[in-house]
């Protein structure tokens, strides 16, 4: 069987909201399934490796995951990411309001099983190139 035929390309804020905030030179990124399905997704493919590689653009530390079943929720914390904090800060996004949209646009690679257990709408094959989009970056541009 092909490999792209076991495996799809999603969209993270297909299957999650989120929320963001900072706690001094760091930031909370709050990731919460739209359905209890999307929870099993996010245990399965939404790592603190996967998310710190997402950020190193930014300088985010050693991030930490913490599971919220009861929410249907993941919580991570990403340390250094403001670069100071509000109060020191330079950046645009001094409170890291704006991690959480970002991280929404974080693709992940499932299993075919998995992504039909979403029940998510079929999409063309034009849509499920490799792409990853990455905060701060052009989505044309060279990482």
């Amino acid at each position: 069987m092909k490999q792209s035929s076991t495996k799809r390309q999603i969209r993270l804020g297909e299957i999650a909201y989120a929320r963001s905030g900072d706690k001094g030179s760091g930031a909370n990124v709050g990731v919460i399934a739209r359905a209890p399905e999307g929870f099993a997704i996010l245990r399965s493919y939404l790592s603190a490796a996967r998310v710190e590689k997402f950020f190193k653009p930014l300088g985010v530390g050693k991030v930490i995951r913490y599971e919220l079943p009861n929410l249907g929720a993941l919580n991570f914390v990403l340390p250094r990411i403001l670069a100071g904090g509000a109060s020191r800060s330079l950046r645009t996004d001094a409170q890291g309001k704006t991690l959480g949209q970002a991280i929404l646009e974080m693709k992940l690679t499932i299993f075919k099983r998995d992504w039909m257990r979403l029940k998510l709408p079929v999409r063309s094959a034009q849509s499920q190139g490799d792409e990853i989009t990455q905060p701060g970056v052009a989505r044309n541009a060279t990482l």
